[in-house]
């Protein structure tokens, strides 16, 4: 469980989940602080929209218990969870105006039409929908449809936000422009969250705590950039960074006194201090290498190899060279700045550089993290 002095807001403990034969869940634990911004990540099937709809109350678990602001709602209905949910599908009435569909679920609350009212005007100012209020869903960008959607959570004001891959069905740009304006959101608001989506950039951008699960387990748990540079095993490293980590097979050696890694044409130094009580000459290890933390060796640095590129990436303010460090050997893929990217060709050999504090590795047999020994 994460430590923090602030109040948990939601936690789940032992949560298992089947449907049929098919495990989904198999004991997960989740803790959010009061007024954090949590976020669910991972794969397809592993479990993370199964766990979002536990806490929403739609779907009950086989076991465990889920309490939200200190209360036991583990086998309520939704309704009295007291918590606001926002889909994918937007979910929007068609035949009602965005102001009636910010309404829609305080009427049904019997609240004060003064109240609702109020929390309209409030909902509107915040997310920019001035303009939009007498229009119908049909008259909207999915963008739009979908900050009426977060709308008609904000005014419920409840105990606990939910979101269920809400960006999905918008493009690239517009999931970018709508992410931003959840997280300004959150922070107005201030209001607990929890946030399921399969997309690393969301969760990167968004989460202060990041639960990235696989095969129904939190496979790590943590601050984003804390998980990114510290991955506790391979799935975690190759998940999380795009492109993804390199991965090869390799062996550590003694070079005077230094340890290296060595396999598929690279050899590179290790960090001894993170990887202290794992440093055996002659042990097998996997040698993970982030495209973004290599570099062309340039003034003087150590290479660590040399890699035939067969194929540039121009994307403008950087590039990514592929190619491989030796005949037979996985390729690799490293991070070229925009003008090295215009000078690296296909057939280029170029030497690269790493910091060994830059260097992974990871148990062949487990997939662990060595430096988590």
């Amino acid at each position: 469980m994460v430590s923090t002095s602030a109040p948990v807001r939601c936690a789940a403990v032992g949560i298992h989940k089947s449907f049929g034969a098919t495990s989904i869940l198999r004991g997960v634990d989740l803790e959010i602080p009061e007024g954090s911004f949590a976020v669910l990540v991972g794969p397809s099937g592993c479990g993370k929209s199964t766990l979002l709809r536990l806490v929403a109350g739609l779907e009950l678990a086989d076991a465990g218990t889920i309490t939200i602001a200190g209360r036991d709602v583990t086998s309520l209905p939704p309704r009295d969870r007291d918590v606001a949910m926002v889909f994918q599908s937007y979910a929007l009435y068609p035949h009602l105006t965005v102001r009636e569909n910010l309404a829609f679920g305080l009427e049904l609350r019997k609240t004060a039409k003064r109240e609702i009212e109020s929390r309209i005007a409030e909902a509107s100012a915040m997310l920019g929908l001035d303009a939009l209020l007498d229009r119908l869903p049909k008259q909207m960008s999915g963008g739009q449809r979908q900050r009426v959607a977060m709308g008609r959570a904000i005014v419920r004001r409840p105990n606990l936000f939910l979101f269920d891959e809400p960006l999905s069905n918008l493009d690239a740009a517009l999931r970018a422009e709508v992410r931003v304006d959840i997280r300004r959101l959150h922070e107005r608001l201030g209001a607990t969250t929890l946030y399921v989506t399969h997309d690393q950039v969301e969760a990167m951008t968004l989460a202060d705590t990041l639960w990235v699960l696989n095969g129904g387990l939190v496979e790590q748990k943590g601050p984003p950039l804390e998980i990114y540079e510290r991955p506790r095993t391979r799935f975690v490293a190759t998940f999380l960074g795009s492109p993804q980590m390199n991965m090869i097979e390799g062996v550590l050696a003694r070079d005077g006194g230094d340890v290296v890694a060595e396999g598929g044409g690279l050899r590179a130094r290790v960090d001894r201090e993170r990887f202290a009580t794992a440093l055996e000459p002659g042990r097998k290890v996997v040698i993970g290498v982030r495209p973004h933390d290599l570099s062309l060796a340039k003034g003087g640095a150590p290479s660590v190899g040399e890699l035939a590129v067969d194929l540039v990436e121009a994307l403008g303010s950087e590039a990514f060279a592929h190619g491989f460090l030796r005949e037979g050997a996985p390729a690799v893929i490293t991070r070229l700045d925009a003008d090295d990217g215009r000078t690296v060709k296909k057939g280029s050999a170029v030497p690269l550089a790493i910091a060994p504090a830059r260097v992974h590795l990871f148990d062949p047999a487990t997939g662990r993290s060595l430096a988590a020994e």
